[in-house]
C-alpha cells in the first residue's frame, strides 16, 4: 500500500486515567490508509490511547492532531465529520433496528432541523451494504447474533463517511468465526475505500495479521512501532507482555505466528523506545 501523509498524531502527549498518568510527553505519528493496532498488557493504556485519539478523553498536556489540526480546537462537529469511533460495549435503545442505528451515523452532517438528504440516504445504504447487513435492516438489535450486532455498529460508523475509524476491542466477546467476519471487513474497507483504520486488539496474531503497522505500549511510552514482522519478537513479548513464546512463520502469510510456553520476568527497560517505520 502506497505511504501517505499521517492523518493522527499525537504531541507530548499526557493522559490520565483517574490520578494515575497513564501517557506522558508521548509523540505518535499513525500512518493515514493503513491498518494500525495497538496492542500492549491489560491496564497498558490502550483504550485510553484510542478515546484520546477520537476527542472522548480530553489531555492532561500535548495535543492530539487531526489532519495536522488540534482536535480539541475544532468543533465536534467537525471532528464527527472526519474521524468516527466504536467503543467497548456500545449499547442501543431497546427495540432499535439496524438501520435506524445506521442513521445516527449521519447526524453530524445533517443541519440544525435535521432532514434527510438522498446523501445520507445513499451513504446509510452503503454502509449496510459493506457490512453485509441490508438483509437485517429493519431487525431490532437485540435479536441479532454477537457478529451481526457488531456488523451492524460498524456500519453506523461508516454511515458517517468518516476517512478514519477508530475500534476499540471489536472482536471482544465474539467466537472465532465472527472474529474473523469482522477482521476481513476492517481489511477490505481499508483495501478498497481506503480507509485509515486504528483498533485496539488482544490477540497478538489476529494483530499481526491483519495489520499494515503494529504499535506496542509499555509504561507510558511506545517500545516498538512498525510493520508486524519487524515488530513481533520474542523481546517484545518478554518485555510487554511477560511471555515465553515461539515464533513460527504463519504458513499463508509468512509472518510472525505467536505460540506461547511459559511466563518470563520483565527484564528492565530503557527510556528511550524502540521503534521501526
Amino acid at each position: 500500500m502506497t505511504h501517505v501523509t499521517a492523518k493522527l498524531a499525537t504531541r507530548n502527549l499526557g493522559l490520565k486515567y483517574g490520578n494515575r498518568a497513564v501517557f506522558e510527553g508521548l509523540d505518535l505519528s499513525l500512518r493515514g490508509g493503513a491498518v494500525t493496532t495497538i496492542i500492549g498488557a491489560n491496564g497498558s493504556g490502550k483504550s485510553t490511547l484510542l478515546r484520546s485519539l477520537s476527542r472522548l478523553l480530553a489531555p492532561d498536556r500535548g495535543a492530539v492532531l487531526l489532519n495536522g489540526a488540534d482536535v480539541h480546537r475544532l468543533p465536534s462537529k467537525v471532528v464527527a465529520q472526519q474521524l468516527a469511533i466504536l467503543p467497548q460495549g456500545p449499547s442501543a435503545p431497546e427495540g432499535l433496528t439496524v438501520e435506524e442505528l445506521a442513521w445516527f451515523g449521519r447526524h453530524p452532517h445533517q443541519g440544525l432541523l435535521g432532514g434527510r438528504t438522498a446523501e445520507d440516504r445513499r451513504l446509510v445504504e452503503w454502509a449496510l451494504d459493506q457490512t453485509g447487513m441490508r438483509i437485517f435492516a429493519s431487525r431490532p438489535l437485540d435479536s441479532l447474533s454477537g457478529g451481526q450486532r457488531q456488523r451492524a455498529w460498524i456500519a453506523m460508523s461508516l454511515a458517517q463517511g468518516t476517512d478514519v475509524l477508530l475500534l476499540d476491542e471489536p472482536t471482544t466477546y465474539l467466537d472465532l468465526s465472527h472474529q474473523l467476519e469482522v477482521l476481513h471487513l476492517v481489511r477490505r474497507l481499508n483495501e478498497q475505500q481506503g480507509k485509515t483504520i486504528v483498533m485496539v486488539l488482544h490477540d497478538l496474531n489476529q494483530a499481526v495479521r491483519y495489520s499494515d503497522e503494529v504499535v506496542a505500549v509499555l509504561d507510558g511510552r511506545v517500545y516498538a512501532q512498525g510493520d508486524p514482522s519487524d515488530v513481533m519478537t520474542k523481546d517484545l513479548l518478554r518485555d510487554v507482555f511477560g511471555l515465553e513464546a515461539h515464533l513460527l512463520a504463519d504458513p499463508d502469510t509468512g509472518r510472525p505466528h505467536v505460540i506461547p510456553y511459559g511466563i518470563a520476568r520483565k527484564a528492565h527497560l530503557d527510556a528511550a523506545p524502540r521503534s521501526k517505520s
